[in-house]
């Protein structure tokens, strides 16, 4: 288990079940933060993935992280006091956390355990607020606005070995606010066309902006295609060279970020950080920023967010769309 905070040992457990990605650990910080509100002496386990470490301590309401990818199974010591599913409608999480013998679940409703009280699932809710409401119905009060991150530790106080000795941005520096362009995604649905992210990139450089890319070590071929066709120094792709937690310190500290559905627009979201995020197959409304200095762009159908090609919806958005977001933002962004 990795730590997140600290309560005593002795104290009663509980476990929240939320084994998904970046994006989803994110939509959850409301939640999580409820649940510390409503049972203060408890040592809260987040059953997440081990990945996500570096932003647990950012969140304020976890004490340990337990890696546990998708649904589980779950391994603890002893049965907790409490479980909390926050992964999904059942049954997979449902039995997952049922197993761990509980002293209390909260969850949704499912037919396949009767005897389980909860709400009924609601597909159209968004996703912060499906879990609020989760909360609510069985008594905690929960606020959907409550997404902020504690400000991470600056990029350049410690940084990775792969960092160490690369001659990229200065992003230790607090005159140092680059525009992230974020060009990856899960599924190539959700992904708006690299020639398209370039150009984006070439006009933000052309208006005297530092443009970084960034994603994965798996998309890295894709921040080069796109830094390559907007004649951007290497320098410049930062993907694959940053941990979750560099890139939480970059995004904090981003004059902007512009991106498609992914968790970096959650993170965006978390740090107050102006952002325009393409969406495509899935509408804003169920993923999208609630509120603050974020413009969300969607055609206006859904799809398949799974789908091995770029959605329509999403190839429908223009670059001149974009860049007018962008302008309006940069505009206004007085922070």
């Amino acid at each position: 288990m990795i730590s997140g905070r600290q309560a005593a040992e002795d104290a009663p457990v509980m476990v929240v079940l939320r084994g998904l990605g970046l994006g989803g650990l994110l939509a959850a910080v409301p939640a999580l933060r409820a649940l510390r509100r409503a049972h203060p002496g408890h040592r809260i386990v987040l059953a997440a993935s081990a990945s996500l470490a570096d932003l647990v301590p950012l969140i304020g309401a976890v004490d340990e992280l337990l890696d546990v990818p998708g649904p589980g199974p779950l391994r603890l010591g002893s049965p907790p006091d409490l479980a909390v599913n926050l992964y999904g409608r059942g049954p997979w999480s449902i039995g997952a956390l049922r197993r761990t013998d509980p002293g209390l679940l909260l969850t949704h409703a499912h037919p396949g355990f009767p005897d389980v009280r909860g709400p009924s699932w609601r597909g159209d809710a968004h996703v912060v607020r499906r879990w609020c409401e989760l909360l609510g119905w069985h008594g905690i009060a929960a606020d959907p606005v409550d997404l902020g991150l504690k400000a991470p530790p600056a990029w350049g106080v410690a940084p990775t070995a792969a960092l160490r000795g690369t001659a990229g941005p200065d992003l230790s520096s607090e005159r140092s606010a680059p525009v992230v362009v974020h060009p990856g995604a899960a599924a190539p649905a959700r992904r708006w066309p690299p020639e398209r992210f370039a150009l984006l990139a070439v006009a933000l450089r052309q208006a005297g902006h530092e443009v970084v890319i960034t994603g994965s070590a798996g998309e890295r071929a894709l921040a080069e295609r796109v830094a390559s066709l907007a004649c951007l120094p290497e320098a410049s792709v930062l993907a694959g060279r940053t941990g979750l937690g560099e890139l939480a310190a970059l995004v904090a500290r981003a004059r902007l970020v512009v991106c498609g559905d992914t968790g970096v627009a959650r993170l965006a979201t978390a740090f107050a950080t102006p952002s325009v995020v393409l969406f495509g197959p899935v509408s804003p409304a169920l993923w999208g920023p609630s509120h603050g200095p974020h413009v969300a762009l969607w055609a206006g159908r859904s799809g398949d967010p799974r789908g091995n090609l770029p959605d329509e919806g999403l190839l429908e958005i223009g670059v001149r769309e974009v860049l007018g977001a962008v302008v309006d933002l940069l505009e206004v962004d007085v922070r």
